[in-house]
């Protein structure tokens, strides 16, 4: 991404964004006040309204440049979500790995299941990098060249 890595972390600190950038994901209902801390929840929807589901989304581990979260996707089940963010020179490099831990998608075969984590988290990896480099030139802007008068 095209942004410091403590940009992207600042998103991913910020539970009410999680809608914005996580396919699939339409509301915030609450954010627990010590999120991104091991145990705090993120009490969303998923669906498009009027057919939304309630879910959540609990932060299992945490490090200076990773989250963890198990991700509840009911009916498909849940997964373990881990997002690792390091610098790569003038950005970052950001990965995504996802693994089926409850429900059906667990059965699913890899070759199977594999494509649609894929393309969707590839989309989430998108959104991420629109709202991490936004913010990042927002608290940085270019610098602007004065008007010739």
């Amino acid at each position: 991404m095209q942004c410091p890595a403590d940009a992207v972390l600042a998103v991913l600190a910020d539970g009410w964004l999680y809608p914005a950038w996580v396919v699939g994901a339409s509301r915030m209902r609450q954010v627990d006040r010590h999120w991104p801390e091991p145990g705090a929840e993120l009490h969303h929807s998923v669906g498009a309204w009027p057919l939304l589901l309630d879910d959540r989304t609990v932060s299992v581990a945490r490090t200076a440049t990773s989250l963890t979260v198990l991700a509840k996707g009911w009916p498909l089940g849940e997964a373990r979500v881990c997002i690792e963010v390091r610098a790569s020179g003038a950005g970052c490099l950001v990965r995504l790995q996802e693994e089926p831990t409850a429900g059906p998608a667990r059965w699913l075969p890899r070759g199977l299941r594999e494509p649609m984590l894929r393309l969707r988290n590839r989309e989430s990896l998108r959104r991420l990098a629109f709202l991490s480099e936004g913010r990042a030139a927002a608290v940085n802007p270019p610098a602007r060249i004065p008007a010739a008068g």
